[in-house]
């Protein structure tokens, strides 16, 4: 099977809203195009929507993944949810790898995508933000970021690079090494 980076383009017209339209997309492109960087098996498993800090299992060996996408490259931080829900999940003895995607909208296709691998994604690189104002609709929420400068190259594999596809064999050796 060849790698297309092109998103489903009648799911596209399905949705209005940029974000839902995003989420959507780049969801569906993973589930199609992705592949397993520990075993190499095409495809996923879609788990149900809205559980903490899991969008896919690799139904092989188990590998579970968070996918964040944005159209915009993915430099020092990303924004993500709940401090104490992602503090818990990486705790675990089943933390999840991380997927970034970086997307283009307009032409429907991936940019970059790569795997921060589990061992990479702890607690010790998120960054709790400050609480939600007394005035806010979720007043004390606390939110939490990804901070990327602490892992290292080696921890950030990528299957897409500029838009240029890297072999496979190369993403399962990368994710060996680490």
């Amino acid at each position: 099977m060849s790698l297309s980076l092109c998103f489903n383009r009648e799911l596209a017209e399905r949705y209005k809203s940029p974000s839902q339209k995003a989420k959507s997309l780049t969801e569906d492109w993973v589930n199609r195009q992705g592949y397993c960087p520990n075993c190499g098996t095409p495809n996923f498993v879609k788990l149900e929507n809205n559980r903490p800090v899991a969008d896919f299992l690799c139904a092989k060996c188990q590998e579970e993944f968070e996918l964040k996408s944005n159209k915009l490259d993915f430099k020092t931080k990303v924004v993500d949810g709940a401090y104490d829900t992602m503090i818990k999940r990486l705790g675990s003895r089943n933390n999840p790898n991380l997927f970034l995607l970086n997307y283009d909208l307009q032409k429907l296709e991936v940019i970059n995508l790569f795997v921060i691998p589990k061992h990479f994604f702890v607690p010790s690189i998120i960054e709790k933000r400050k609480p939600l104002s007394p005035t806010a609709e979720r007043a004390g929420w606390i939110g939490c970021n990804i901070v990327l400068q602490s892992i290292p190259q080696t921890g950030k594999i990528f299957f897409v690079k500029n838009k240029v596809i890297e072999p496979k064999n190369k993403v399962l050796a990368e994710w060996r090494k680490t």
